[in-house]
């Protein structure tokens, strides 16, 4: 007997008797002719955000990457292991994304974690808390501002984390110089769970703002 989990061979049964019937000539073009998304979305891993599910994309329309609370690292081309540079590196070069879409989301829990560094790591290779720690001191500016609410500081870092790897994306040099061409266009979104809007950061003010649709 099989130990998979059952409400996953049931989602693909109900996959392939609705989904797949509906799009299979679509999913068998991606599956001959390859991927050409046009957008890559670098999200969070919470099971609550799922890009496909807020942009109501179909298959191959998104090229998704998600982490813990959606960062971005510096360029960093040395002999260290990668990941989130990996696919980004992958969606630029190999698949010409022409845009790239930062979005965070409400009640963030790595933003939570980055929030309170003296509490103890779930363990002993605190690998989030090192994830964590790319946000620098940024958590720490928040923290001292004690007019503000705990909500209220989880809500600022989760927007200004956003505006922090839009800024580590254009260290990537391939990143930058497509960009000043006019060829690759860097985006920052903020998703509220619990209401389903979506906020879009303002290229120019950094202000994030409700889209008018």
């Amino acid at each position: 007997m099989h130990t998979f989990p059952e409400h996953l061979l049931q989602g693909h049964a109900n996959f392939m008797a609705g989904r797949y019937m509906r799009e299979k000539d679509r999913i068998r073009d991606l599956a001959s002719e390859g991927q050409n998304p046009s957008t890559m979305i670098i999200a969070c891993c919470d099971s609550r955000a799922a890009p496909e599910m807020i942009f109501d994309a179909g298959p191959g329309e998104l090229f998704v990457l998600r982490n813990v609370a959606n960062l971005v690292p510096t360029y960093q081309p040395d002999g260290g292991q990668h990941g989130t540079s990996a696919g980004i590196e992958f969606a630029v070069k190999a698949l010409e994304i022409e845009n790239i879409v930062v979005m965070g989301h409400g009640r963030c829990g790595g933003i939570k974690a980055a929030l309170a560094p003296n509490q103890a790591p779930l363990d002993e290779g605190d690998f989030i808390g090192k994830w964590m720690a790319m946000l620098g001191e940024l958590p720490g500016q928040l923290g001292k501002n004690g007019l503000m609410t705990q909500a209220e500081r989880q809500t600022a870092l989760e927007r200004i984390s956003i505006r922090n790897s839009l800024r580590n994306l254009r260290t990537f040099p391939y990143i930058a110089e497509l960009e000043k061409a006019g060829k690759l266009l860097l985006h920052g979104a903020w998703f509220d769970i619990s209401t389903g809007e979506l906020w879009i950061m303002d290229a120019k003010s950094g202000d994030f703002q409700r889209p008018n649709i």
